[in-house]
């Protein structure tokens, strides 16, 4: 999203406002503590649901905050639950990954979008996304919208936002979609970029690591943009599937032992979460570290490394699955803010050891600061543009740029290279991102093998039993409209000699 100039006016805020001419909205559309605080107190014509979505979006917007770390907070913060946090959920997600909206505001102002208060725009992007992508009548959008824009900006402000939002009801988002999108048979993928709402060289990504087939593109783009549930995984030995099921009255996962999906609520709610025992993870995060702990060995099965470990769920699962086996992990974390996440996922209690766990260590992965061949199995989840998490994250489509894979490739080939050197003759390295792009997968292995008769590929497809459409092998590269799952790719390899 463009940058936007800040606008600090909040004129009128302890006005009271119109009445909005909502009371034939749908009750799914109609958050239910309705124009009330959690006190029950009207807050500016704005119900808390809105509140929240703009926050979200704003932060987002103005404070690159990450979307899926910003609602939860923002939710717990406004008191939301049931309806109330599920259309909260959609607003937010909406607003951000359908960055196409501002193709249809540049067409509804006068000038530029990026000369607009950051306020201003925010509010009509939230606008845009009632008008466009939600069951919300048409006059509630409008309404609502306007008295957002009152609150966070003022009365003038308030009234470009409604003649603005007017000329974008004028039609539905088909009707908009045929005036910006490319035609298709001209340029096939500038017309899923335009309709799916994702940059242009993202869907030429997805594209090529799907063998050119456009029409699983467009599947793929559309799961990027259906929300997903919260997945949470339970730590061997601390938790189990029957107790979040118990718990927080979620349903095991499809693939994982150890994942369980919410319908909807705060996962911080569910008692094993909120006591360490259990964490919020994909179950494609999940299925990466279950296949590294599957691999077959040659030889002892003692030491294990997470090289790349923050915030630390594959590595609380791994030593979960280590500790069963009388093994242990060492987290290697670079930055200290994320190592001390790591280490208090790993042992949340200090005075109650965790079995599985050798400790946490705050290290660059790429120097060695262990003799090389420690260590049995190896996971290095890389930094990597995050490509695979568009569900979850919905604003990193328009944060990332094709120069970013560039960026990350001698890193992601150090850090390869490195956890090589870690482990021994006959164990077991995990590369592993949560991207499909081929710079950031294939290609990285190719290169680091390239010149090395030291080490092999491992089919991984065995390493997942159950799991369908897994492909030719023998790296793994699972995708939300197939598996449900974040794009997870994996590779593993042995060191022969």
């Amino acid at each position: 999203m463009p940058p936007t100039t800040h606008h600090t006016a909040r004129r009128d805020r302890d006005r009271r406002d119109r009445d909005r001419p909502d009371q034939d909205r749908p009750d799914q559309d109609r958050p239910d503590q309705g124009r009330r605080d959690q006190g029950g107190r009207r807050r500016g014509g704005v119900d808390p649901a809105r509140l929240a979505a703009y926050d979200v979006v704003h932060a987002v917007s103005t404070r690159d905050a990450y979307a899926n770390l910003a609602l939860p907070a923002a939710l717990r913060e406004r008191g939301l639950s049931g309806r109330d946090a599920a259309f909260a959920t959609e607003l937010t997600h909406g607003a951000l990954r359908r960055g196409g909206y501002d193709d249809v505001l540049s067409r509804c102002v006068n000038r530029p979008l990026p000369e607009l208060d950051s306020e201003v725009l925010d509010v009509l992007r939230l606008g845009a996304h009632q008008l466009l992508g939600m069951r919300v009548p048409s006059h509630a959008a409008v309404a609502t919208s306007v008295d957002l824009a009152r609150r966070v900006a003022g009365v003038g402000p308030s009234k470009f936002v409604n003649a603005v939002l007017r000329k974008v009801a004028a039609r539905d988002l088909a009707g908009w979609l045929a005036e910006i999108a490319p035609d298709p048979s001209l340029d096939p993928v500038g017309h899923l970029a335009s309709v799916h709402a994702h940059p242009r060289w993202v869907v030429e990504a997805f594209r090529d690591a799907l063998g050119g087939s456009l029409q699983e593109t467009a599947a793929v783009l559309a799961a990027d943009n259906e929300p997903p549930r919260v997945t949470l995984a339970a730590w061997p030995g601390r938790s189990s599937v029957e107790d979040l099921c118990t718990e927080g009255s979620a349903r095991r996962g499809s693939w994982s032992p150890y994942a369980a999906t919410l319908a909807e609520g705060d996962p911080h709610r569910v008692r094993a979460v909120a006591q360490g025992r259990a964490g919020v993870q994909d179950e494609g995060s999940q299925l990466v570290a279950l296949a590294l702990a599957r691999a077959p060995l040659d030889g002892p099965d003692e030491r294990w490394l997470d090289l790349c470990a923050g915030p630390g769920g594959k590595a609380a699962l791994l030593a979960g699955l280590a500790g069963q086996r009388s093994a242990g992990l060492l987290a290697v974390e670079r930055q200290p803010h994320r190592a001390g996440l790591v280490a208090r996922t790993l042992v949340p209690r200090r005075d109650r050891p965790t079995r599985g766990v050798l400790g946490t260590l705050v290290a660059d992965g790429t120097v060695s600061a262990w003799r090389p061949g420690t260590f049995d199995r190896v996971l290095v989840d890389v930094p990597c543009t995050g490509l695979g998490a568009l569900r979850r994250r919905p604003e990193a489509r328009w944060r990332r740029a094709a120069s970013d894979v560039a960026g990350l490739r001698p890193l992601q080939e150090r850090l390869l290279a490195s956890a090589l050197e870690a482990v021994r003759v006959g164990g077991v390295v995990a590369y592993a991102t949560c991207s499909p792009h081929l710079a950031e997968t294939r290609e990285v292995v190719a290169a680091v093998l390239a010149g090395r008769d030291d080490v092999e590929r491992v089919d991984a497809r065995p390493s997942l039993p159950g799991v369908p459409d897994l492909g030719e092998g023998p790296e793994i590269q699972l995708w939300p409209h197939r598996h449900g799952t974040d794009a997870m790719f994996l590779a593993l390899l042995r060191r022969t000699g």
